[in-house]
């Protein structure tokens, strides 16, 4: 009985290797931002009296107005990508070096960052770029009541691609979206309404997880989360023949 334990455990210790490593990524972003400087000096040196005529005083002005590209990671929707991933069973989870601005590299350059050693002992890489973030405020009137519905929405889009860290050849590649809203109904007279933030935040993280679990299982040939297991390979069962009628 022992030697079976050990077989087994050993089988499942094998199998636990076998599963790819993968290195998650936060989303990539890039804004554009705007820098207004103006900046005024005086200085004013000397007093002018009856007894001393002497007075002195400058004046400058700089003004300046410029736009740069700023680039970062958006890291409020990993864990639950990440959680999602691990219930599928599929993958191992690697933890890579975050991008930060003291980064050297293009945060869209996922090949530069992968040689320069930003994923340690990754396989894959799933590397995530946001494309889409709106959140919508809307006041609707319920007809026929002196109340309203307060609603505040949030919609995330993210592409996605699973990246070879050996021969950068891409695996798997999707669009995600994660979507949630936060509804209060509330009277005409009341003066302000505070919706939640953090819940809608939360719903679309947890929403944007599954979608990503859910196309990556469907891309690999793994099973879906929620979904009947598909099977795999080819059935070793006889092709089925004709009915007969026996006599």
């Amino acid at each position: 009985m022992r030697t079976w334990m050990a077989v087994i455990g050993l089988a499942c210790a094998v199998c636990a290797q076998a599963a790819p490593k993968v290195a998650v990524t936060d989303l990539a972003y890039q804004a554009q931002v705007e820098e207004y400087i103006h900046s005024v000096n005086a200085h004013n040196s000397g007093q002018s009296s009856p007894y001393n005529a002497s007075h002195s005083s400058s004046y400058s002005e700089y003004q300046s107005n410029k736009s740069y590209i700023e680039q970062s990671e958006l890291r409020s929707f990993g864990g639950d990508i990440k959680g999602e991933i691990l219930k599928g069973g599929m993958l191992q989870l690697v933890q890579g070096k975050p991008y930060t601005a003291s980064s050297s590299e293009d945060v869209y350059d996922v090949i530069e960052r992968i040689k320069n050693g930003a994923f340690p002992g990754a396989d894959y890489v799933l590397f995530g770029t946001l494309s889409d973030i709106d959140f919508q405020r809307d006041v609707n009137a319920l007809d026929h009541t002196d109340s309203y519905s307060a609603v505040l929405g949030l919609s995330v889009v993210a592409d996605f691609s699973l990246i070879n860290t050996s021969t950068y050849e891409i695996t798997s590649a999707f669009t995600a979206m994660g979507e949630g809203q936060d509804t209060k109904l509330v009277k005409s007279q009341d003066a302000r309404v505070t919706l939640n933030r953090p819940r809608v935040v939360r719903e679309v993280s947890k929403a944007l997880g599954m979608d990503v679990a859910q196309q990556l299982a469907e891309q690999l040939g793994g099973e879906v989360p929620g979904q009947p297991e598909r099977p795999v390979g080819q059935s070793h069962l006889p092709a089925d023949e004709p009915a007969r009628i026996l006599r």
